[in-house]
């Protein structure tokens, strides 16, 4: 089971990013899938979660209405745009998939984790 993350770089402030993370070798059509983040000395923390079908999902305060989770199971892909970046979403995204059917957002209720990708916002 591989979850490989992609789409971070280097943004100016108010910029946009979208992350991708693509699974392979297991469908994950029905699990929960979310995006976690991690600074400089900072624990990992939640971003965002989906269900199964796009129809729950749930953010953290600081990222409400700034970025958006989505999924198209039928590429076994959930996404994250980041919009309106600002410098403290500085960090290394995490796309992670949780046994649980329900939304979770614990950092221990995810089962599989992907490499990171680098999100750097310069103010």
């Amino acid at each position: 089971v591989q979850l490989q993350a992609s789409g971070g770089g280097l943004v100016q402030a108010g910029g946009s990013l979208r992350l991708s993370c693509a699974a392979s070798g297991r469908t994950f059509s029905t699990a929960v899938k979310g995006w976690f983040r991690q600074a400089p000395g900072k624990e990992r923390e939640f971003v965002a979660a989906i269900n199964w079908s796009g129809g729950s999902t749930s953010y953290a305060d600081s990222v409400k209405e700034r970025f958006t989770i989505s999924r198209d199971n039928a590429k076994n892909t959930v996404y994250l745009q980041m919009n309106s970046l600002k410098p403290e979403d500085t960090a290394v995204y995490y796309c992670a998939v949780t046994r649980f059917g329900a939304i979770v957002r614990e950092v221990g209720e995810y089962d599989y984790w992907g490499q990171g990708t680098q999100v750097t916002v310069s103010s």
